[in-house]
């Protein structure tokens, strides 16, 4: 007869072994909405949940793409509102105190945390003390009764090496020969492991560069493949230009940006999904763009004539022409959606050629 395992003694004595080693799974419990709906759903599968703490979850895109608009503003106001601290580390400089109030942020010293940083090490510095002194606090305490972190890192892309600042300190700017996407790995790789099982989240803004590939034309994310390796979740940004008023009509002006978001990597839901976001500037972030289209290639939405026709779970039937869809009716959909309905991502990328044509 076989004698069985056991199972507890071995995971009592290679946890001795091995001091900090994880035992079990760490399935994501938190979630903080980056303000779309259709984003959110690209990256987790579901309308309401955005960024998850426990990873790491990087927004790269050109300057002027909405990153920063997300990462410390969206998703900063959103921890706030579930009792989460988030620490923005910003290296731009560029953070005001009067945009992040306008964007909804309590700016309170105990309820947000910034501080400024220039270099890759003072980054990897500050999150490993932090994690270090968290662990201590909360060594005994379950995971609900945790504080639970967001940090931001805004951006890494203005991050030096000491190599760039010792050329820049004696004038010989001759590149650090690669030394910034290894540490920009390793930056990632060691904080994966040391916020794994907790509430502590990171999200972390990154530039991106025109590819010279013919083959492979999207943008590629600076900071190296181990870097998007590294990364949980991966979503690339592009700006385009808004050119619509209030109601919808095309106009010649420009009001806003669109957001050309596509979520590159991603363990929650299918990855390489578009969405187009747009961010007017008077009024903000439509928490809807993006949805209607969604829907409809999806085939949740169909077209029948010159109108788009969704009939709800109740059997109203909503039947409308494109820009008559209005929140309200969009949020019937979202309400109505179940996780085992007709799939709502495919392969299609939802940026139409002639949008990024007339962007070029």
């Amino acid at each position: 007869m076989t004698r069985p395992f056991d199972v507890s003694k071995f995971r009592k004595s290679i946890t001795k072994a091995v001091p900090g080693m994880a035992v079990g799974f760490s399935d994501t419990v938190d979630w903080i909405s980056t303000g779309n709906y259709a984003l959110n759903f690209l990256i987790s599968g579901d309308f309401q949940k955005g960024v998850p703490l426990g990873r790491v979850t990087c927004l790269a895109g050109e300057s002027g793409s909405g990153k920063s608009y997300i990462a410390s503003g969206n998703l900063v106001r959103h921890a706030q509102q579930q009792g989460i601290l988030p620490i923005i580390l910003d290296s731009e400089n560029a953070l005001d105190s009067d945009w992040l109030s306008a964007l909804g942020v309590d700016i309170s010293e105990d309820k947000l945390m910034r501080f400024g940083v220039s270099m890759v090490d003072e980054v990897a510095k500050f999150i490993s003390e932090f994690m270090k002194g968290y662990k201590e606090q909360f060594a005994d305490a379950p995971y609900e009764e945790r504080q639970k972190i967001l940090f931001v890192v805004d951006s890494l892309g203005m991050l030096l090496t000491p190599t760039d600042k010792d050329q820049f300190e004696k004038g010989d700017m001759k590149g650090d020969m690669g030394r910034k996407p290894k540490a920009l790995t390793s930056l990632v790789r060691n904080s994966v492991n040391l916020i794994a099982g907790n509430p502590v989240g990171i999200v972390a803004c990154n530039h991106t560069y025109a590819s010279q590939d013919m083959f492979d034309p999207d943008d590629k994310i600076s900071g190296g493949q181990g870097f998007i390796y590294a990364s949980s979740i991966v979503v690339a940004m592009k700006k385009l230009k808004l050119k619509e008023d209030e109601a919808g009509n095309k106009i010649t002006d420009i009001r806003g940006i669109r957001s050309a978001c596509k979520v590159m990597k991603t363990r929650f839901s299918k990855p390489f999904e578009s969405v187009q976001i747009k961010i007017p500037y008077d009024t903000g972030m439509d928490p809807y763009s993006g949805c209607l289209d969604l829907f409809e290639k999806a085939g949740v939405i169909v077209k029948e004539g010159n109108k788009l026709k969704y009939t709800t779970a109740k059997g109203e039937e909503i039947k409308e022409f494109r820009k008559g869809w209005s929140h309200e009716n969009l949020q019937k959909v979202i309400d109505d959606f179940k996780e085992n309905d007709a799939p709502l991502v495919n392969n299609d990328d939802v940026i139409p050629e002639e949008v990024i044509d007339e962007n070029e």
